[in-house]
């Protein structure tokens, strides 16, 4: 392919970029790639910076059009109907060193001089067709808002203290909003400078979430309603994270029953509707029941609102969405979905149920510790063996209420973090087995899902500093 561009402007590469729009890999340069005897295989990002921009791939420190100052990555969309498209994966950035990186500054770091200002190609996903063949659908350049970068350097300077602290091998996506720390490879380990503990190789990212924000923000699809605590009178000269700022926000309201602040807000709220905790949280954050909050959709935070009863136990568990018997078999634990909830970040608002009372108790950020992560991954590996085996119905007993089914999935008795139930409308909600049930010999099933235990939710997240 011929350059037609100019390595040293930004306009005139992304100009030539966006020619890509509605082709493929293939039909933008099909012979070079042919000649070059492409065989189906390899990075797609790689492709595209060989074969279209005529480059060759490399790990330099500075930016790939380094005298632009643009930094080249491309990733996969996918559809969120026929119109509307989301990201299907984070887009990972540089490589992060850990024996080095805790020299560093933000401002001259290695992942800001690389990744300050982005050329983004999006493909649409397609598993049927190959890389060179799937649709490019998207094309467009990434400078932070302020704001947003604002809290990639909190990011970054968290991701820094750990590795500082000697604790490179416990970093983890949740700790940080907008800019992760994800894995390379499963069994990829690296020295760090302040531990004698090996750690996981890691590369700086974009959070999907985040990524979902650019993809709407290039392709003019911003979501309406949105609610930006950055926004805020008393946020926007702040020097504290958002984290802190929020919490702020809910400290007053401490040992209030939610009657009187309601009328401390002054709003009225239907306390019979299922999402009355949460429209009270968005109230006292200032926000509008129908609005989203900007920052909690970039970062993908989990928003939790739990009733205590009165010796401080949640009055339940806490579900996570149910998964599926035939995917989770086939899925690995790196990359499986519990893991990816387990490492998000959380923001808690703990009620206490006082007679007919409804007293607010705390609310609080929190990610799982690396620890806990590793024994869910205990109730994750169990799960898997069981659907593997066909031992899922363990035995069935007659009840008053009919037969009742035990299974032989994780309960709350056999692991402190979390355990496998029931997540459905009814007994007839189900899923594909991969097996049939060797005792039922039954091909579908009710629908599960990860819980956390409510003690551990009491112990390790309410009660904890």
């Amino acid at each position: 392919m011929m350059n037609d561009f100019d390595p040293k402007s930004a306009s005139s590469i992304i100009e030539f970029a966006k020619k890509l729009t509605g082709q493929t890999l293939r039909e933008a340069c099909g012979k070079e790639i042919e000649e070059h005897g492409y065989s189906g295989k390899g990075n797609v990002g790689q492709i595209l910076e060989k074969f279209y921009f005529g480059y060759k791939p490399n790990s330099n420190a500075e930016a790939d059009f380094g005298e632009a100052g643009l930094e080249l990555k491309s990733s996969s969309l996918k559809a969120l109907s026929q119109k509307r498209f989301g990201a299907k994966e984070r887009v990972s950035l540089n490589m992060i060193d850990y024996l080095e990186v805790h020299k560093e500054t933000f401002e001259v770091s290695s992942f800001w001089k690389k990744n300050a200002h982005l050329l983004l190609v999006f493909f649409l996903h397609d598993a049927k067709k190959e890389p060179i063949d799937r649709l490019i659908k998207l094309v467009g350049e990434w400078d932070y808002p302020d704001g947003d970068l604002k809290i990639i350097r909190q990011d970054w300077q968290r991701i820094n203290k750990k590795i500082r602290d000697g604790m490179a091998h416990e970093l983890s996506e949740g700790e940080t909003l907008y800019l992760g720390a994800c894995t390379k490879g499963t069994k990829s380990y690296r020295a760090q400078p302040f531990s004698d503990i090996r750690a996981k190789k890691r590369a700086y990212s974009l959070k999907r979430s985040y990524v979902d924000h650019i993809v709407a923000k290039i392709s003019g699809k911003e979501k309406p309603n949105y609610g930006k605590i950055l926004s805020l009178p008393d946020m926007s000269e702040s020097d504290y994270s958002i984290e802190d700022f929020v919490v702020s926000k809910f400290e007053p309201f401490y040992g209030k029953s939610v009657d009187e602040i309601q009328r401390v807000l002054s709003v009225k709220l239907n306390r019979s509707a299922k999402g009355f905790t949460a429209n009270l949280t968005k109230a006292i954050l200032g926000f509008e029941m129908c609005d989203k909050i900007e920052e909690f959709e970039k970062a993908d935070i989990r928003v939790k609102t739990v009733r205590l009863k009165g010796d401080g136990i949640p009055k339940e568990h806490i579900s996570f969405p149910s998964f599926k018997y035939l995917e989770i078999v086939k899925a690995d634990w790196e990359s499986c979905d519990f893991k990816s909830i387990l490492e998000s970040k959380f923001f808690f608002v703990f009620f206490q149920i006082d007679g007919r009372k409804l007293i607010l108790k705390r609310a609080k950020f929190w990610n799982m510790p690396y620890s806990d992560i590793l024994e869910a991954k205990k109730v994750w590996d169990s799960t898997v063996s069981t659907l593997k085996k066909g031992d899922v119905v363990r035995e069935v007993k007659n009840t008053k209420l009919g037969k009742r089914r035990y299974t032989f999935f994780s309960k709350p008795s056999e692991n402190k973090v979390s355990h496998v139930r029931p997540h459905a409308k009814n007994a007839f909600d189900t899923y594909d087995l991969p097996f049939v049930d060797n005792l039922t010999k039954v091909k579908r099933y009710t629908k599960h899902c990860f819980w956390l235990n409510k003690e551990y939710v009491r112990d390790q997240i309410y009660l904890q500093d």
